[in-house]
């Protein structure tokens, strides 16, 4: 999937820079790889689009920097009825959108509007609580169909930043989708109220970010952010050529750098190796069916061979060969430590050959016993995943074997339940464990992520925290599910990543968050 707002503890850092240490002025070459279709709050569905989004718009609440609450954002202040039915936001008073037009009430009406209109966005069902939105002037009210814990991390989501209804009036097309395409090919100030608006754009090549003059929010120096002039963008696919960009200073920043090359880049001088805490969890799907898509008994019906395989793996050794010691082993079998409420269940089966060994023996599984493990074509993670798994599952009696496809027929095969495991990855799009968890876990959002995996305890629990509006309550509830699913091991639980990031040694102030966002904000860079 594609969180994900929160700054992390990693951004308070940034925050506290003293105020002599701000540089103004100059624009920071960022090297990506991969570029961004459309950043618009409700279009967003790719990580390259939704991890800009706040460079661009914001949103009326913002995630506080640890991780586990929300501050006010567009709405100084904000409040939810007893009833937890009605949440009451009284709007900034001067905030302007990037071309100097005010925001209003209005504005943010529209765009929740928007947001939640499933003919709309895709993400529309992360707002299905609302009943209807209202302004009367700066005051914003939002009525809920029921009591929804959710709703302030949802107002702190990118699909729910405000944009200019103005501008959406005036822009050519007949539909939302023709004028949200007409506004980005524009490339001019004035439909977000974000610290940038994208002044350039090329796609597949470049992109443009400004600086936007009205921005609301006041740097540490007591003028308005950014610090920076601008942002330019160069897309650059291949991992070896963007650190080589990035080494030659031909740009600033490269993002996604391999593992193999981050001790490399650490012994350089000249670059600020960073590895930014992430929600990002590697794990494979394990079909849990009675019977395989051919109609053939499924041996990892049984949760015993799924423990098995669990103990059977050295995470560690994962860790090492495909990551180079840069990430940790999942702690929660549902979620990134950085995510609120997860449990630290450390070690979550830790490797014992032994245990692994008595457990395929107390379920009976025959030696040689032929498992498939999906992986995608062309990665080279997939291929020492699957190298490394088949050898330590041979002491198990498993003949492991790989079938090699691409990203939409491994999706398709979670989707129908034809595979036996396959390799897989989650980054958080929101500051709530309601989205991983009711993907990985609760049967009717996804067949629990296509493993078939089916609990009434847990989906009773989930449905029950989507309406527990008393905190520990909730975190109570979570705590369970977590029990419950490391206890059925529906899924090979792998390990966390890091976001790699090198940065030039004239760059200060820029952080990537636990949920993939890219802050520029309170960037400075020096020449």
């Amino acid at each position: 999937m594609h969180l994900k707002s929160v700054l992390g503890l990693v951004v308070a850092s940034s925050l506290a820079m003293p105020a002599l240490a701000q540089e103004r002025g100059g624009t920071l070459n960022f090297a990506r790889y991969d570029g961004s279709r459309l950043i618009d709050p409700i279009y967003a569905d790719r990580n390259p689009d939704i991890w800009m989004v706040g460079s661009l718009f914001d949103t009326l609440l913002r995630g506080s920097a640890d991780g586990n609450s929300v501050e006010p954002g567009l709405a100084e202040t904000f409040s939810v009825s007893d009833d937890g039915k009605t949440v009451s936001l009284t709007l900034r008073e001067g905030v302007l959108f990037a071309d100097g037009s005010s925001m209003s009430g209005e504005d943010a009406v529209f765009s929740l509007d928007r947001a939640r209109n499933p003919d709309l966005s895709p993400w529309a069902g992360l707002l299905g609580s609302i009943d209807s939105v209202s302004a009367d002037g700066n005051a914003v009210t939002i009525s809920l169909k029921d009591a929804d814990p959710t709703i302030l991390s949802m107002l702190a989501t990118f699909n729910t930043a405000v944009v200019s209804k103005a501008a959406y009036d005036a822009a050519p097309g007949d539909t939302d989708q023709d004028k949200s395409a007409a506004i980005f090919a524009s490339t001019s100030a004035g439909v977000g109220s974000g610290p940038f608006y994208l002044c350039g754009f090329e796609q597949g090549a470049s992109m443009d970010f400004c600086a936007n003059e009205h921005y609301w929010r006041m740097g540490a120096d007591g003028k308005p952010l950014p610090y920076l002039e601008g942002v330019h963008f160069e897309i650059i696919p291949d991992d070896a050529t963007r650190i080589l960009s990035l080494q030659a200073g031909e740009v600033d920043a490269a993002e996604f750098i391999p593992f193999s090359r981050v001790a490399e880049l650490e012994a350089d001088p000249n670059i600020n190796m960073q590895l930014y805490p992430s929600t990002r969890i590697i794990y494979s799907p394990i079909n849990t069916r009675d019977t395989r898509a051919d109609g053939s008994p499924n041996p990892l019906a049984d949760a015993r061979v799924r423990k098995a395989l669990n103990y059977g793996t050295n995470k560690d050794a994962l860790i090492g060969v495909v990551l180079h010691g840069a990430g940790q082993p999942m702690s929660s079998p549902l979620m990134a430590k950085a995510t609120q409420y997860a449990s630290d269940l450390s070690p979550l089966y830790s490797y014992d050959m032994d245990k692994a060994k008595a457990l395929i023996s107390e379920a009976g599984l025959e030696p040689g016993t032929e498992v498939t493990l999906t992986t995608l074509a062309g990665s080279a993670d997939d291929a020492t995943i699957f190298a490394a798994l088949q050898q330590m599952w041979a002491p198990l009696g498993i003949e492991l074997v790989v079938e090699q496809v691409d990203g939409a027929t491994r999706g398709a095969k979670n989707r129908s339940g034809e595979f036996d495991i396959h390799t897989y990855g989650w980054v958080n799009d929101v500051n709530d464990p309601s989205q991983v968890v009711g993907w990985l876990g609760y049967t009717p959002t996804a067949k629990a992520v296509g493993t078939g995996w089916e609990n009434a305890e847990f989906n009773t629990l989930f449905e029950e925290a989507a309406k527990e509006m008393d905190p520990e309550a909730r975190k109570a509830k979570f705590a369970k599910m977590q029990d419950l699913y490391a206890e059925a091991a529906p899924l090979l639980f792998m390990y966390e990543t890091p976001f790699a990031v090198a940065l030039g040694s004239a760059v200060e102030g820029y952080v990537q968050t636990p949920l993939g966002n890219n802050i520029f904000d309170e960037a400075t860079v020096s020449r």
